[in-house]
């Protein structure tokens, strides 16, 4: 599922929108910002708070910053999300599609069309951004590197400015954040469970509910789910044991 910003500086406009997306079964979250810079202030706190962000429906005629200007400053981002143009304008167009934009809707914004575009932005995020399964991170040991397959890590903690990451066989400290880290094996299986704590979903083998409080089983660990991604884990969880197709010999 998308989750999406939406930036417009009509107050109207950004509502209508937000609300269309919110009705689509496509869409996770909507975000709203009410102008350019406000768009910036909402994609650098979710950055730092370590949160996806596939798409922004984004404006192009705004006061200070305009939809343009701030496309050009959104591919400077890592994993920069991908673009869809929301405008009165039909002159803006050539330059659009010249910043890759998945697609260009005029308005009055019509269902049928914004379906399309969700429909174009969910193929354009299936298809970039794909982790690689032989992913892995180097680490310094006395001297030696230590390369860590992405598929050995169980889970990863934050430490600072550093990420523990725990395997089978121990564990490994790097310098870089967790947010970077969610970003670079997005789709790889791996989901928050905590402000602190990235969990790979193919080595969960219990999740416990004890009155409010949710834990998950990871090889002889067990660790916290926040209230705040209690949601998402279980319906990741459920639904990866959904896709996992049945054993040999087993009735379909």
């Amino acid at each position: 599922m998308l989750r999406v910003l939406t930036v417009d500086d009509e107050v109207p406009a950004l509502e209508e929108l937000a609300y269309l997306l919110r009705r689509d079964s496509r869409i996770e979250h909507v975000s709203t910002a009410s102008g350019g810079v406000a768009a910036l202030q909402v994609m650098v706190q979710m950055i730092g708070a370590g949160e996806r962000l596939d798409g922004v429906f984004l404006d192009i005629r705004m006061p200070g910053l305009d939809g343009l200007d701030l496309a050009r400053l959104i591919a400077g981002f890592p994993n920069p999300p991908r673009l869809v143009f929301v405008t009165a304008h039909e002159d803006c167009a050539v330059r659009a599609f010249e910043l890759e934009a998945v697609d260009y809707l005029l308005k009055p914004v019509r269902p049928d069309r914004l379906a399309e575009a969700v429909r174009r932005l969910e193929c354009a995020a299936a298809t970039t951004g794909e982790p690689d399964p032989d992913d892995v991170i180097p680490v310094e040991l006395g001297g030696r590197t230590r390369f860590v397959a992405q598929q050995a890590v169980r889970f990863a903690k934050a430490k600072g400015d550093y990420v523990r990451l725990h395997t089978v066989d121990g564990n490994y400290l790097v310098r870089m954040s967790l947010a970077a880290l969610e970003r670079r094996w997005a789709g790889a299986g791996f989901i928050r469970v905590h402000r602190s704590t990235l969990v790979s979903t193919r080595h969960v083998s219990e999740m416990n509910f004890d009155g409010g409080r949710v834990t998950l089983r990871v090889g002889a660990e067990t660790l916290p789910v926040s209230r705040r991604h209690t949601r998402r884990v279980r319906e990741q969880l459920v639904r990866q044991t959904q896709d996992r197709p049945p054993p040999p010999g087993s009735p379909r």
